[in-house]
């Protein structure tokens, strides 16, 4: 057992790609936070490579969520585009 303190977590700086990412599906509700991050992480990848679409990329993120695949991709696209992120 150790006594000391858990390492701390950097944060990403607010104009990275990492952070648009997570922040477009931050109120995304979820069964687990970790869908949430699993969510994140495939649209941040989504973002790097552009590969497929988003559509696809929120899909395979396996996502447990109540909101409708349809529903919960106009949300993403919409937080995207607040950020000035061009979608296509």
């Amino acid at each position: 057992m150790t006594t000391k303190a858990p390492a701390t977590v950097a944060a990403f700086p607010p104009e990275s790609l990492e952070r648009t990412a997570y922040d477009s599906v931050a109120d995304i509700p979820t069964q687990e936070p970790n869908d949430r991050n699993r969510l994140g992480y495939c649209v941040w990848m989504w973002l790097v490579d552009r590969k497929g679409s988003l559509d696809d990329a929120i899909r395979f993120s396996g996502c447990r969520t109540n909101v409708a695949l349809e529903e919960l991709v106009q949300r993403v696209k919409q937080r995207l585009k607040e950020k000035g992120i061009e979608i296509s």
